[in-house]
Parts: structure tokens; sequence; C-alpha cells
């Protein structure tokens, strides 16, 4: 029972643990008001989740039930997981282990 995010007529299906995360944007000023240029933003670590892979494939032959699900917001580590681009929206393809925390 696989999530899909449907991305402008193309499909992202996450595979076993994976999910796809859609990253919020960088901030674009600083708490002070002084305004960031792209090359000091930093990377965010918080997006919303956009599809859930099936779930870890376990030695019993089942898969692991996920603990996260589509619309969920999270936190994940800051170099975790790989960013791919699609029709020009970059998310990011996250393991489950590599997940921090989801925002409630």
């Amino acid at each position: 029972m696989a999530a899909t995010a449907t991305v402008t007529k193309m499909k992202i299906r996450p595979l076993d643990d994976r999910i796809v995360v859609e990253a919020d944007e960088a901030e674009e000023r600083t708490s002070g008001g002084i305004v960031l240029p792209d090359s000091a933003r930093q990377k965010p670590q918080r997006g919303k989740v956009l599809a859930v892979g099936p779930g870890k494939l376990l030695d019993s032959g089942n898969r692991g039930e996920m603990s996260v699900k589509k619309g969920d917001s999270v936190y994940y580590g800051k170099y975790s997981g790989t960013e791919v681009e699609v029709n020009g929206e970059t998310y990011v393809i996250i393991r489950e282990s590599d997940l921090l925390a989801v925002v409630e």
C-alpha cells in the first residue's frame, strides 16, 4: 500500500523504507531582519512528506510498518537523503531511519 506523489505528469514511488520529502524554503532573512543572499542560506532541515514506500523488508519476509504518512511535517539531518529534481522542483528522497522527528 505505497503512496505515490504525482509531480506534473511524472510519478515518484519510493521503494522500501524511503520517503519523498518536499523541503521547506530556506530562510530569506535572519531574525534581526538582514536579507540573506542565496549562497549564505542554510539548507532546510524540515519538509512535508509527499510519498511513503511500503516499508523495510524484514528477515521474516514481511514488511515493517512506516511511522510516517503522506502529509506529515518532518525534520531530517542536514546531509541526509538524496536531492532529486523533477520538472524543475527539488525533492529529497530519504530513508525512514534518517528522519529525526515528526512535527505534531
